[in-house]
């Protein structure tokens, strides 16, 4: 194994682990508080009541298993595409929210962040993490010689 290659392992052994650690970190709060994340979810002003209720039932254990698919071979690339996907919604539904005006608690990863951290940040830090994710989903797709 090359030198280049050797890196390229370590980095995407460093994304899928903080991957990981960032979607599990993010699924625990919503998991205890369901009533909590629902009320998040309803603040962006894009679905009922009712929907905002089962996402923050679902949303919070896809995003758990997920992460910890990152981490199991079999379920990588499944993982990385699941999350690039809810990533890229996210960012949409972030910069939907900036463009309305909206000062809400985005339910990222815990409750009332809303008043801490800058909508800017937010995207920013979305956008980074579905380029990390993006990034796992071909490289994990190259090394088998099936690039997406």
């Amino acid at each position: 194994m090359g030198r280049m290659a050797g890196l390229r392992n370590y980095l995407r052994l460093i994304l899928r682990l903080s991957l990981a650690g960032v979607f599990v970190v993010a699924a625990l709060p919503k998991l205890q508080d369901p009533v909590g994340f629902a009320v998040s979810i309803t603040g962006y002003r894009v679905v009922g009541t009712t929907t905002a209720a089962w996402l923050a039932l679902i949303l919070p254990w896809l995003e758990l298993v997920c992460g910890i698919g990152l981490l199991i071979p079999w379920l990588r690339r499944g993982s990385a595409l699941i999350l690039s996907c809810l990533l890229t919604l996210f960012v949409g539904l972030h910069l939907s929210v900036v463009a309305r005006g909206l000062s809400i608690d985005c339910g990222c990863f815990a409750f009332a962040e809303a008043t801490s951290v800058h909508p800017s940040i937010v995207i920013l830090r979305t956008v980074l993490l579905l380029i990390a994710s993006l990034y796992l989903l071909w490289s994990d797709g190259s090394e088998r010689g099936t690039r997406p």
